[in-house]
Parts: structure tokens; sequence; C-alpha cells
């Protein structure tokens, strides 16, 4: 689980990965390496 800054490179990195906000943070969840 990572705390990204900005949601487009969250986007680019990973096809199986989510993007969730919480708390007004943004996490990248990987389903394979989470």
């Amino acid at each position: 689980m990572k705390v990204r800054s900005s949601l487009k490179s969250a986007k680019a990195r990973d096809k199986n990965c989510r993007v969730v906000r919480r708390r007004g943070r943004l996490y990248v969840i990987n389903k394979q390496n989470p």
C-alpha cells in the first residue's frame, strides 16, 4: 500500500492497481503485490 500525491502517476503505474481515496489521501492498492 503506497501513498501517492498525484492521481495520474498512480494510474500509470500498473494495470492491476486500484486508486482509493481515504481521508483526503490517495492510496494505491495492488492486488498481486500489496
